[in-house]
C-alpha cells in the first residue's frame, strides 16, 4: 500500500472505488494490492485496527453483496438473497477511499465553496465536499482514525480530522484554485504541493502591511480626487479592484528578481489611469492635464506633427521602476476600445524584447521580458482574440515563456449580467481549454491577492507557461462616472453603496492588530490628498502656454526626403544565390523541388528570376547589411502557392533546414514561422513585435488576401491609426495575395479599397507590383527607409511563375522601385488613350489578342497606389502629346478596388480636354463571380472595352 502515495492518490482512490464495486474491473496488480494490503496498513498505522472495529460495530462499512447462490431444484422454493458484511479489507479500504475522495473533492471542487465575492454572495458549494455524504460516512470519530500520511496531502496534521479544516481553509477560503484539469502530471503535483503547504502564502510583517495600506490609500485617494475635481468626467475608476495596483507592484518586483529587464502591460480602461500614475510613475500633472483638456484647450498642447491624439484612458506609456533587484522598464501598450485587441500586441512586443536579433535565427530568452495581460471579466470569455492569443502561448514562433493573466472581475459587463454574457460558470473558464492553472481570489483580501501573484509567478518561472488570476471584485461607480448603475442593477448598486472600500477594511484590520494607529491612517490619507492638490496647482500655473489646436492635413511627420538605395551589386547577389542553394551534406531535397531550385541557379545568367527568388535575395541582402527579418503567416515557410521554399524538408527523414539562416556574412536574424490559422491575433502579434523592433523588417502573409478580413480590428485600431493616435508606427508589411483568376469571390480580393479608404497623411503605403524586380526593390526600400511606415502589398498568385513578370539580374542590381511604369513599346505621338491599371490585370491587357491592333492605346501601370505618385503620374500623362482619354481599368467592381479612392488624383493631372473613364466590373455586392466560365467572360469584356477605341 505504500505505493499509493501523494503522487497518485487521486488515481488510487478512483481505482479503489472501482474495485469495491467490481474487483475484476481493475488491473491485476492493483487488485492484489487492495486484497493484501489491509494487514500492512494496520501494521504500519495501528490506529486503523480501531477503525476496522468501529466500522464493524457501527455497520457503516461498505456492504458488498455475496455472490448469487446457485438456483435450487425446481421443487424447492427460491432462497431469499443474502447480504453479508463486507470483509475487513474492503471496509478499511472503503473508508480510506472515502477519505481520499474527500481530499480530491476539495482539490477539484473546493472553489465552489470559496468565499470569493466581496459583496457577500453565497458560494454554490458542492455535496462532494461534505464528509457526512460519503459512504461510509466520515464522522468526526472516523476522521480521527484515518492517518493523514496515507492521503497524500501537504498540510500539517496527523489525521484526517487534523487536515480537513486546513484543506477547507486552503481551497475554500478567500482564494481558490482550479488545477485538476491540467493534463501535465508534474504541473498538477507541483501545484498541489505548493498550494497546500502554502509555500507562497507569505504572512506580511508589520512594515509590509503598513506599506500595503499606504499603497491602497494612494490608489483610492487618486480616484476620489479625480472624481471631486472633475465631476462627471470619465475616469473608469479602479475602485472595487484597488488591490490590482499592489498586485502589479508585486509582479514587477518578482520579474526583476528573476532577471527581467522589462514588463509589458496590456489593459483596457478600468483602472488604467491609476496604473499609469502608480505603476508606471507618470506624473500626476500629466494625467490632470488630460482632464483639464476636456474643459479648455488652454490645457492641451497641439501635436505639431499633425497627430489627432486619443482619449486619456487609451494612452500607453513607458516608465522605469526601482526594485530591490534593480531597475526594470515597464511599458503599458496603447489600447483602443476593442478591449482585448491589445492582447496579441503585448505578446508581440514582449517577444521582440526577448529576441536577440544579432543571432542567425533570433535567439529568444524568455527571462528578459514578461507580458502581463489585464482582462475584463465580460471580455475574456466573449472576444475571440483572447482564445487566438492563448493559442499562441506555446507555439515556437510566438511563445513568450509564460504570461501573467489578471482578470479584473467586476462581476458584470457594461450593464450585462454574467448569465447573459457567457455560458460558463467563471469568466476564466476559457483558460481551462489551454491547460492553464486558475487562481481565484477575493479582491477585498489584499494579502491573499499578493499571495496569488507570488504563486502565479513561481509557476511561470518553473514551467514557462501562462497562468490566470481571477481577481473577483466589483465596480463602484458603474461602467463610467457618467453612468448610473442603479438603472439596471439596483440591488448590486445598493450593496456596493454599503460596502466599505478595501483600504478602509484593511485599515480596520491593522488597527485591530495594533500594526497602525488611527493617526497613522488619517495621516496617510491627508498626504495623498495634499500631494494631488499641489500637483494640480502646479499644473494650473502652466495654463496659457499651450499651442491652440489647428487642423492639419499633411504628412505625419514631415517627410525626411531621404533617398533609399535598393540596388545590390550583381556579384553580391550571385554569392548570396549560391549560398541559398546550399544544403548540408546528406540532406535530400525533394527531387521535384530540387529541379525548381536548380533553375534559380541558372536564372541569374539566363533571366527568369521569379517572385520567390527575388524575395529571397531581397531578404538575404538585408541580412548581410545587418537588417533583421521576421516572416510569419499561414503556410509561409513553403508559401501557399508553393513558390517560396525558404524552409526545406529532407525527403528521407523530414528534417527541416533553412539555407537563408546559414548565410556566412549575415549579421542579423532571420525568423520564419508558419502561423496558426488566425488573422487578428497573429497580425496583432506582428504589429506589436514590429513596434518594439523598429530596425527589423517584419512581414505577415495571409494565405489568401481576403483572409485579412479577420484582422480588421488590428488594421483599423492599430496599424493605420496608431501613428495619429499615439505617435506609434512601424515597418510592418502585409503580404496579401490578390488577383482575379476565377477562384471565386473569397480567393480573389484582398479588399484593396479598404486600405485606400484608411490611408491618409501618409500613415501607410500600398503597392501592387507587377514584376519580381519591383517587389525586390519595394521590400528593400521598406526595410531601409529611415521613415518607417506599415506597407500593404497586393501580392500576386498567377504572376508568381509568369515568365513575363520575371526579372533579370540587371533589374535587381540596378535601378529602384518605380511607382509608375509606362509603356515602353508605345509610340507616344500616336497614343490617344492611356489605359492605366494595377497588378495582374496588366498582363491580361498586354497579352490579349486585341493588344497588337490597339496602336493608339498605351498601357501604364500604377505600382504604388498610396501615397499616390502625383509627379510620376503627371509625367506619364504629359509624355503623350495627343492624348484624348485616360481609362482606369480594374478587375474589381466599381464600388471596390482603387477607383473611388484615386479618381480625384487621376483627374488632377489631366490636361484640359482629356477625359477620365472607368472600365471594370459594375457595382457589385460580392467581389467577383463564383464560376470560372463567368469570370473568363467578364474578364474578356473588361480587357476588350479598355483596348477598343
Amino acid at each position: 500500500m505504500h505505493d499509493v502515495d501523494g503522487l497518485n492518490a487521486g488515481y488510487a482512490s478512483a481505482l479503489l472505488e472501482q474495485y469495491l464495486e467490481n474487483p475484476d474491473g481493475v488491473p491485476d496488480e492493483w487488485r492484489a494490492l487492495f486484497e493484501s494490503g489491509a494487514s500492512e496498513l494496520v501494521a504500519t498505522h495501528p490506529g486503523l485496527a480501531r477503525l476496522v472495529e468501529l466500522l464493524q460495530e457501527e455497520g457503516n462499512g461498505h456492504v458488498a453483496a455475496a455472490p448469487p447462490a446457485p438456483p435450487e431444484p425446481a421443487a424447492a422454493p427460491a432462497a431469499p438473497p443474502v447480504e453479508a458484511p463486507a470483509p475487513p479489507d474492503q471496509k478499511l479500504f472503503a473508508a480510506v477511499a472515502a477519505a481520499m475522495a474527500l481530499v480530491t473533492a476539495h482539490r477539484t471542487h473546493g472553489h465552489l465553496a470559496a468565499r470569493l465575492d466581496p459583496l457577500g454572495g453565497e458560494p454554490v458549494g458542492d455535496p462532494a465536499l461534505d464528509p457526512e455524504r460519503r459512504e461510509p460516512k466520515l464522522t468526526p470519530e472516523l476522521q480521527r482514525l484515518i492517518p493523514a500520511d496515507i492521503l497524500g496531502v501537504h498540510v500539517p496534521g496527523e489525521t484526517l480530522a487534523d487536515v480537513l479544516p486546513q484543506l477547507r481553509q486552503v481551497y475554500c477560503g478567500t482564494s481558490a484554485y482550479e488545477i485538476e484539469h491540467i493534463s501535465d502530471h508534474e504541473q498538477r503535483v507541483w501545484l498541489r504541493t505548493v498550494i497546500e503547504s502554502r509555500r507562497y502564502h507569505h504572512t506580511l510583517d508589520a512594515n509590509d502591511k503598513r506599506r500595503l495600506l499606504e499603497r491602497l490609500t494612494e490608489v483610492e485617494g487618486f480616484e476620489r480626487y479625480l472624481r471631486r475635481a472633475f465631476l462627471g468626467q470619465k475616469q473608469f475608476s479602479v475602485e472595487g479592484l484597488d488591490v490590482m495596483v499592489p498586485m502589479l507592484d508585486e509582479a514587477i518586483a518578482l520579474a526583476a528578481e528573476e532577471g527581467g529587464h522589462e514588463v509589458v502591460l496590456g489593459m483596457a480602461h478600468r483602472g488604467r489611469l491609476n496604473v499609469l500614475a502608480h505603476v508606471l510613475g507618470r506624473p500626476y500633472e500629466t494625467i490632470l492635464r488630460e482632464f483639464e483638456g476636456e474643459r479648455t484647450l488652454e490645457a492641451v498642447v497641439a501635436d505639431p506633427e499633425g497627430g489627432t491624439g486619443d482619449v486619456k484612458y487609451h494612452l500607453g506609456a513607458e516608465g522605469t521602476r526601482k526594485t530591490a533587484a534593480g531597475e526594470i522598464t515597464v511599458t503599458l501598450a496603447s489600447n483602443p476600445s476593442h478591449l482585448e485587441a491589445v492582447d496579441p500586441v503585448v505578446e508581440g512586443r514582449t517577444r521582440a524584447e526577448q529576441t536577440d536579433r544579432s543571432t542567425r535565427t533570433g535567439y529568444v530568452d524568455a527571462s528578459v521580458a514578461m507580458a502581463v495581460q489585464i482582462h475584463g471579466d465580460a471580455a475574456f470569455p466573449a472576444q475571440g482574440v483572447v482564445a487566438e492569443t492563448l493559442n499562441l502561448a506555446d507555439l515556437n514562433g510566438y511563445s513568450t515563456g509564460g504570461s501573467l493573466h489578471l482578470i479584473a472581475n467586476n462581476q458584470i459587463g457594461f450593464t450585462t449580467e454574467p448569465a447573459d454574457a457567457r455560458s460558463t460558470r467563471y469568466s476564466s473558464d476559457l483558460a481551462k481549454g489551454f491547460d492553464l492553472p486558475i487562481i481565484h481570489v477575493n479582491a477585498d483580501d489584499p494579502e491573499a491577492a499578493l499571495s496569488a501573484v507570488r504563486l502565479a509567478m513561481a509557476f511561470r518561472r518553473r514551467f514557462c507557461t501562462d497562468v490566470v488570476i481571477d481577481l473577483v471584485g466589483y465596480r463602484r461607480h458603474g461602467h463610467n462616472e457618467q453612468d448610473e448603475a442603479a438603472y439596471t442593477q439596483p440591488l448590486m448598486a445598493a450593496r456596493i453603496e454599503r460596502q466599505p472600500g478595501v483600504r478602509e477594511q484593511y485599515a480596520q484590520a491593522l488597527l485591530g492588530e495594533g500594526a497602525v494607529s488611527q493617526e497613522d491612517v488619517d495621516a496617510m490619507s491627508a498626504r495623498v490628498d495634499t500631494t494631488l492638490k499641489e500637483a494640480h496647482e502646479r499644473l494650473k500655473t502652466t495654463f496659457g502656454q499651450g499651442v491652440p489646436a489647428v487642423a492639419y492635413e499633411g504628412r505625419i511627420p514631415a517627410s525626411t526626403g531621404t533617398e533609399v538605395v535598393t540596388a545590390v551589386p550583381a556579384e553580391r547577389l550571385r554569392a548570396l544565390n549560391d549560398e541559398l542553394l546550399n544544403v548540408p551534406d546528406g540532406f535530400t531535397v525533394n527531387p521535384k523541388l530540387a529541379k525548381q531550385l536548380e533553375r534559380r541557379r541558372l536564372s541569374l545568367d539566363e533571366g527568369g528570376i521569379d517572385w520567390g527568388q527575388a524575395e529571397e535575395l531581397a531578404f538575404a541582402s538585408l541580412l548581410v547589411e545587418g537588417i533583421p527579418v521576421r516572416l510569419t503567416g499561414q503556410d509561409t515557410e513553403r508559401g501557399t502557392f508553393s513558390h517560396r521554399h525558404l524552409v526545406l524538408h529532407d525527403a528521407q527523414n523530414g528534417q527541416a533546414y533553412a539555407p537563408i539562416q546559414g548565410l556566412e556574412e549575415a549579421t542579423a536574424s532571420f525568423e520564419i514561422h508558419n502561423s496558426p490559422l488566425s488573422e487578428e491575433a497573429c497580425l496583432g502579434f506582428e504589429y506589436g513585435y514590429s513596434v518594439a523592433a523598429p530596425e527589423a523588417l517584419v512581414a505577415w502573409e495571409a494565405q489568401f488576401g481576403d483572409f485579412v478580413n479577420g484582422a480588421e480590428v488590428a488594421i483599423d485600431q492599430f496599424i493605420v491609426s496608431g501613428l495619429s493616435k499615439w505617435g506609434q508606427t512601424s515597418r510592418l508589411t502585409l503580404l496579401l495575395p490578390h488577383g482575379y483568376e476565377g477562384n471565386g469571390p473569397e480567393h480573389s480580393s484582398a479588399r484593396l479599397e479598404r486600405f485606400l479608404q484608411l490611408a491618409a497623411q501618409e500613415n501607410i503605403r500600398i503597392a501592387n507590383c507587377t514584376t519580381a524586380a519591383q517587389y525586390f526593390h519595394l521590400m528593400r526600400r521598406q526595410a531601409l527607409d529611415p521613415s518607417a511606415r506599415p506597407l500593404v502589398v497586393m501580392t500576386p498568385k498567377g504572376l508568381l511563375r509568369l515568365k513575363q513578370a520575371a526579372s533579370t539580374l540587371a533589374d535587381l542590381a540596378g535601378g529602384a522601385f518605380r511607382p509608375v511604369l509606362g509603356d515602353a513599346g508605345a509610340d507616344a505621338s500616336a497614343v490617344r488613350r492611356l489605359v492605366l491599371c494595377s497588378g495582374k490585370l496588366y498582363y491580361d491587357l498586354a497579352g490579349h489578342e486585341l493588344r497588337k491592333q490597339a496602336q493608339a492605346v498605351a498601357v501604364g501601370r500604377l505600382e504604388q497606389l498610396y501615397p499616390f505618385p502625383v509627379d510620376a503620374y503627371a509625367e506619364l500623362v504629359r509624355s503623350f502629346t495627343e492624348l484624348e482619354e485616360v481609362v482606369w481599368a480594374q478587375e474589381e467592381p466599381q464600388n471596390m478596388g482603387a477607383w473611388r479612392a484615386i479618381r480625384h488624383r487621376l483627374e488632377e493631372s489631366l490636361p484640359n480636354g482629356v477625359r477620365l473613364r472607368f472600365v471594370g466590373r459594375p457595382w457589385r455586392a460580392s467581389p467577383s463571380e463564383g464560376y470560372p466560365t463567368a469570370h473568363l467572360k467578364e474578364q474578356d469584356r473588361i480587357v476588350r472595352e479598355a483596348l477598343t477605341l
